[in-house]
């Protein structure tokens, strides 16, 4: 989990700009989308897990959000147009 929170500040720092073609934006989104996945099936596996790696998990899923929040508003500071590329 800490290697899914260091990607995610990584990616953080890439799209904070703005500048960040689509492209890249689609392969973004869906690490969110698979490691959000896996952290939902880790959170609802039935299995006893200790507070230390429940709250890692939710720090995780923390994580994996603000990098949402932040691409999509990186998106929304883009002129209409730009960052698609065809």
């Amino acid at each position: 989990m800490v290697n899914v929170e260091q990607s995610c500040h990584e990616m953080r720092r890439e799209t904070v700009l703005g500048r960040t073609p689509h492209a890249r934006q689609v392969e973004i989104m869906k690490y969110v989308a698979d490691h959000g996945e896996m952290l939902a099936r880790v959170a609802t596996s039935g299995l006893h897990l200790p507070d230390e790696v429940k709250a890692r998990v939710l720090n995780t899923f923390l994580t994996l959000m603000n990098l949402r929040e932040n691409l999509d508003r990186a998106a929304l500071r883009q002129p209409i147009g730009r960052g698609v590329s065809r």
